[in-house]
Parts: C-alpha cells; sequence; structure tokens
C-alpha cells in the first residue's frame, strides 16, 4: 500500500464502510493465542486467550503460536483465526448479570475502529471481506468465510464462574460469536497495526443477515437465497442451511 493510498484513507467522507477501497477502518489493539489446558467434561480447550506481547507468524492454519484442542471442529483453513467485537461481552454480562473478560471464548483479534467509522461487527462485515492487517507489501490478509457456531465449551467455560442458561444458545440467536478468517496471505501480526478493508465483493452478505436468514422459522424465495449460494468462499455448511431455506 503506496504512502499516498494510506494518506488518502485517514479521513473519509462518509461514517460506513461504503466507500472507495482499501479503506483504513480500525486499529488492531490486541492478539491473542491459548494453549490447550485440560477443560470441563475431562476435555481439553484452548479457548482462554491470552494477549501475545511480539509479533506472531500467521499462516493457512492460523496464529502459529495459537492452539485448537478438538481439531475435528475448531481450527483449520477455514476457522484459521477468530475476530469477535468486544461489544459482544457487554451484550452476554447485561443480559445475563456477569463480568465475562475479554479473551475469555476464544477470540484471537481485537479492533478498535478508527476515522468515526463503525466498529468491526456482524452488521458491517461481510461474508468475502478482506482485511490487512498492517501497511507493509507482506501484511497479512485475511477473509472471513463463515460466522462461529457457538458450542457447549462457551456454556462450559462461562459456567465456571457463575449458573447460568444456555448460553451459548442465546449467543447463537443473537448472532453476536464472531467470525471465522481464512488466511488470504502469510505474515507476522501483532497489536496496534492499522486496520485496512481491501476487498468487499459481496456487500449484500452481512453476517447479520446471513444469522437472520439461518436462524428463521420461515422460508424464503429462491431469489432471496440463491445469491449467497453464489458466494464461493462460503463455508459449504452454512449453503446447506440455506438450501433448506427455500421455499418448494
Amino acid at each position: 500500500m503506496s504512502n499516498q493510498a494510506s494518506q488518502a484513507l485517514t479521513q473519509p467522507s462518509k461514517n460506513d464502510f461504503n466507500q472507495t477501497l482499501p479503506l483504513h477502518i480500525a486499529t488492531l489493539v490486541d492478539v491473542r493465542a491459548g494453549k490447550a489446558m485440560p477443560f470441563s467434561r475431562e476435555q481439553l480447550s484452548a479457548i482462554d486467550k491470552a494477549p501475545v506481547k511480539a509479533p506472531v507468524a500467521v499462516n493457512f492454519m492460523g496464529l502459529t503460536t495459537d492452539e485448537q484442542a478438538d481439531r475435528k471442529h475448531h481450527g483449520g483453513p477455514l476457522k484459521a483465526v477468530h475476530q469477535m467485537p468486544t461489544a459482544t461481552y457487554g451484550l452476554i454480562n447485561k443480559q445475563f448479570d456477569l463480568k465475562v473478560r475479554i479473551g475469555t471464548l476464544g477470540e484471537n483479534l481485537i479492533t478498535e475502529p478508527v476515522n468515526d467509522l463503525p466498529d468491526m461487527d456482524e452488521s458491517t462485515v461481510c461474508i468475502g471481506d478482506v482485511f490487512q492487517y498492517g501497511n507493509d507489501s507482506d501484511s497479512v490478509q485475511l477473509r472471513i468465510v463463515q460466522p462461529r457456531r457457538p458450542c457447549y465449551k462457551i456454556n462450559d467455560q462461562i459456567g465456571q464462574f457463575t449458573e447460568v442458561a444456555n448460553i451459548a444458545s442465546w449467543i447463537s440467536k443473537q448472532g453476536i460469536a464472531g467470525w471465522y478468517f481464512k488466511v488470504v496471505r502469510d505474515g507476522m501480526i501483532s497489536a496496534d497495526l492499522p486496520v485496512y478493508l481491501i476487498a468487499r465483493p459481496y456487500p449484500f452478505a452481512t453476517l447479520e443477515k446471513l444469522w437472520q436468514l439461518s436462524n428463521a422459522k420461515e422460508k424464503f424465495a429462491a431469489e432471496v437465497i440463491e445469491p449467497w449460494l453464489a458466494i464461493e468462499c462460503l463455508e459449504e455448511s452454512w449453503k446447506v442451511v440455506l438450501r433448506k431455506k427455500i421455499k418448494s
């Protein structure tokens, strides 16, 4: 990214992401990784993520210092890196009168918005979006390929602190579990890097809308669902869900 382009991004004309790309949208304030540790139900988990102080390498499997105990359901190229808005914690804590801390639920990246732009959350990011973390020509690039599906480990993780209802189910219904990236370009990543939105091929495909369609009890006309099925990078299990939402 040239210095001229970088300077041009510092003064967006609108308070949204629908501007000329690349667009400087956020600062990466925290990078987190976890080690597999004894967890509930006699299993291991690396859901608890701690800040990484030094730059860390990112390859097609994610942060090289991060672990996933259950590689069948977590990690892999289509779940390489997880990002979740910090606002999710505020919503959980308010709903259930808790004090769950950031990093408890497995996110690798935490960002803060810049230039009066909205935060990166399920209403502002889309399937297929590509983000670059840093200014250099070899900066990490990540593409959103699916939302995160909350699992029982969220219940068990929060249940260590208090007895609560099925929080994983509540988070799923709210569609606020964050998202997974596929790595487009390997590189090094660290806190304090600028975050750029560099590609948005499917501006209609917000994660908020995907959750609404997936959670809906009713079915939809084919023309509502078919554009989603045409998104090449959308992880296949989500397409399976969406195909079932088409009216016969």
